[in-house]
C-alpha cells in the first residue's frame, strides 16, 4: 500500500516535469524562430543575392553556390526542429506505424551499402503514451535504427515495442558487426553523442536504456519505461 502510494507520489511529479518540459519546449521553439531563424534567413538572401552577380573565376561562383545549398538545409533543418519542438512528433497509437516508416525510408535511402531486412514487432495491447514519453521513445527508436542501417553492416534488424502492464519496453537489435566493449564502456565513440543522447532521453522519458553488444555478435538496445511514467491514465 505504502509503495503504491509513493508510486503514484512519484508518477505524478513525474508529469509536472512534463508539462513544465512541454512549457519550455514551447519557448525555446518561439525564441528559435523569432531571432535565430530569422536572421539566418535574412543571411542567406544575402548570399544569394552575392553569389548571382559573381562572375570569374568560376570555381569562385561554384563555391559560393555551394555555401548557399549549405545555408539553405541548415535552415530547413532548423524550421523541421523548431516544428518538432512545438508538436507531438508522433501522432498517438502510432509509434510502430512511424517506426515502420522510417525504417522504410532508411532502406530506399540510394547512400545505403545495403539493404538489411527490417521488422517491427507489437507485443501486449497497444496503449497511450504520455506525448512527451512517446516522443523521446521514437526518438531514441530513430537513433538506434538510424546506426544498425549506417554502421552495424546487419542483413536483419528487428524492433520490438511491447506494452506490458508493469513497464513500457522498446528494444532494436541487428546481426551485425557489434560494437567494439571499449566503445561501449566509455559510453560512446569520441565526438559522437549518439549513446549518450539515448541514455539521457531514456532518463528524461523516466526509464532507462542497456546496450548489449560483442565485435561480430550484433547490437541490442532496449529502452524500459514503468508503466506508471509511461503511459496515460485514460489508456490504463
Amino acid at each position: 500500500m505504502l509503495y503504491q502510494l509513493r508510486l503514484r507520489q512519484v508518477a505524478r511529479q513525474f508529469n509536472m516535469r512534463m508539462e513544465e518540459r512541454v512549457n519550455e519546449r514551447t519557448r525555446i521553439a518561439r525564441d528559435l524562430h523569432d531571432t535565430m531563424l530569422q536572421s539566418f534567413h535574412a543571411v542567406l538572401l544575402k548570399l544569394s543575392v552575392t553569389a548571382s552577380r559573381v562572375k570569374d573565376p568560376p570555381e569562385a561562383r561554384e563555391q559560393l553556390a555551394a555555401i548557399v545549398e549549405q545555408a539553405r538545409q541548415a535552415v530547413s533543418e532548423g524550421r523541421e526542429a523548431v516544428q518538432g519542438l512545438r508538436s507531438s512528433t508522433v501522432t498517438t497509437n502510432e509509434l510502430a506505424q512511424a517506426i515502420r516508416t522510417l525504417g522504410e525510408e532508411l532502406a530506399a535511402d540510394p547512400k545505403g551499402a545495403q539493404c538489411p531486412e527490417f521488422r517491427v514487432y507489437v507485443e501486449g495491447a497497444t496503449r497511450d503514451l504520455a506525448p512527451i514519453v512517446r516522443d523521446e521513445v521514437y526518438r531514441v527508436a530513430c537513433e538506434a535504427v538510424r546506426n544498425a542501417f549506417r554502421h552495424a553492416q546487419a542483413a536483419r534488424i528487428e524492433v520490438e515495442i511491447e506494452y506490458g502492464t508493469r513497464q513500457f519496453r522498446l528494444c532494436v537489435r541487428d546481426n551485425g558487426q557489434g560494437i567494439d566493449a571499449k566503445v561501449l564502456d566509455a559510453g560512446g565513440r569520441s565526438g559522437h553523442h549518439g549513446l549518450p543522447g539515448m541514455r539521457e532521453r531514456a532518463t528524461l522519458a523516466g526509464g532507462k536504456l542497456a546496450v548489449f553488444s560483442r565485435p561480430g555478435a550484433g547490437t541490442e538496445a532496449e529502452l524500459t519505461i514503468p508503466a506508471a511514467f509511461a503511459y496515460l491514465k485514460s489508456s490504463a
